[in-house]
């Protein structure tokens, strides 16, 4: 009887077994169509729906992300597939009971959005790696330079010399409205003395302005006269022309070229040259003091700027009288000056008031060349070294210079004389002026100051005179 028993018993077993098995496929088949994932080619619409409702779907701990498109906007959410380990495991044991997935939320779960990666071309990695090397190249080198300008001995010197220069400047700026000459004391026993010259030579008319530099005493006998200026015109221009050096406008080593329209006849040798040929500019400056180049001059008188650039500068130094009207050489005696601008201008140079030290060296180591010494320099005595510049035209003869004496002054000397045509009388009339000057420099101050006793008569009447005591005729 126990046989049988046990033979059904196995049969109900069996029979039991396969309907479980039967559960667990459908359990499976309902599963896999739960955890369907669609796709973009697929309809969206029953995904959407569901995903309201349940917006995250854990299964085995592993995330993927569903994209689904609605109205032409993208949508991320994060779902949870099972281990592709248990569900081989659970397709191998259709019997084991099935487990519904629990879901799996988080409070705070951040929605996950995977961006469509972009892939740059090859030619634009390229170009961007060129570039990051282009600048990495310039900044190198911008680098190097910097450091190599500063450990350069010559930059740093440059750099030190820079304050000089602007110095050199803004001393230069300050000339343009120079300080006049201030003057002490009229000396009396020399005007009585060379107005006694004048009135022995009858027919010219004497111009003489000197000033002792230490005692601002001083001779002014038709001072501010108008003369032709002849060639005493070129102590202004070698004066601009200096000041242009110090400002940086002209260089002494710069060549100037002889052209036809600026050569000049009468003294000097560049008139003889051929057109084209070149000169340095100190060349040049140095030619129209020392042998009076009028060519020399009219070079200079181009480079600067021309004629009414000239008179300008002249009228901003304080010179009231001095003014270029023509090129030279000035024959008629169309370019004016003053024996008291002359003076002036040769107080500003000894000064700095228009130049720099060193070009003021320059210039009177230039002047004391000068080759003509047949007037003032004829009065002077042992000793005394003059810086000057000569000026003869049929109708004038002058001489205007800078006197060092042995006893250590300096005194300013300008003498002029008007005339009939090449009066030769002129040029000993400016020999007597500066013998007597001279002479009345070398006593003691107190000396130079003292009144005339006896008054003399001129044959010019002059302001001077009249403040003399003279009368004037």
């Amino acid at each position: 009887m126990e046989q049988p028993l046990t033979g059904k018993k196995s049969l109900l077993s069996q029979v039991t077994m396969n309907s479980a098995r039967k559960e667990a496929s459908k359990n499976s088949q309902t599963s896999s169509q739960d955890i369907k994932i669609p796709y973009k080619n697929e309809n969206l619409q029953p995904i959407a729906a569901r995903d309201a409702l349940n917006p995250e779907i854990a299964l085995g701990g592993q995330t993927r992300i569903e994209t689904s498109v609605m109205n032409r906007k993208s949508r991320s959410r994060p779902v949870n597939l099972p281990p592709k380990a248990a569900l081989n495991h659970q397709r191998a044991n259709p019997s084991s009971p099935t487990i519904p997935a629990t879901p799996k939320v988080d409070k705070v779960t951040p929605l996950i959005t995977k961006k469509r990666l972009v892939k740059r071309k090859k030619s634009d990695g390229l170009l961007t790696y060129a570039l990051r090397l282009i600048i990495f190249g310039v900044g190198t080198f911008a680098i190097a330079g910097t450091l190599l300008s500063v450990l350069n001995p010559a930059t740093r010197i440059n750099q030190q010399a820079q304050p000089k220069v602007n110095k050199t400047i803004v001393s230069t700026a300050k000339a343009l409205t120079p300080l006049a000459l201030t003057l002490n004391q009229e000396i009396m026993p020399l005007k009585a003395a060379v107005q006694q010259l004048g009135a022995k030579n009858k027919g010219l008319t004497p111009g003489a302005f000197f000033v002792d530099l230490d005692t601002k005493n001083y001779l002014d006998w038709n001072g501010s006269l108008p003369f032709a200026a002849a060639s005493t015109i070129k102590v202004p221009v070698l004066v601009a022309f200096f000041q242009d050096v110090d400002t940086g406008k002209i260089r002494l080593d710069e060549k100037l070229t002889i052209e036809k329209k600026i050569i000049g006849g009468g003294s000097g040798g560049m008139q003889y040259q051929p057109l084209g040929t070149k000169y340095t500019a100190l060349n040049t400056a140095t030619q129209m003091i020392v042998v009076s180049d009028n060519t020399a001059t009219n070079m200079l008188i181009k480079r600067m700027g021309g004629i009414k650039v000239l008179n300008e500068r002249f009228q901003a130094w304080g010179l009231e009288s001095t003014k270029i009207n023509n090129l030279l050489p000035d024959l008629t005696g169309t370019n004016t000056t003053s024996p008291k601008d002359m003076g002036n201008l040769m107080s500003l140079v000894d000064r700095g008031e228009l130049m720099t030290l060193r070009s003021r060296d320059r210039l009177l180591e230039i002047m004391r060349r000068t080759k003509t010494r047949t007037l003032l320099p004829q009065g002077l005595g042992e000793g005394a070294i003059i810086a000057h510049k000569t000026g003869d035209i049929g109708s004038m003869v002058g001489d205007v210079g800078l006197v060092d004496m042995p006893n250590g002054k300096r005194y300013i000397a300008v003498a002029m004389v008007k005339r009939p045509h090449n009066d030769s009388r002129a040029q000993e009339l400016i020999r007597q002026i500066s013998r007597l000057s001279y002479q009345q420099f070398t006593k003691p101050v107190a000396t130079q100051v003292m009144p005339s006793p006896t008054p003399f008569i001129t044959t010019i009447p002059t302001q001077g005179a009249v403040e003399a005591g003279q009368s004037p005729r």
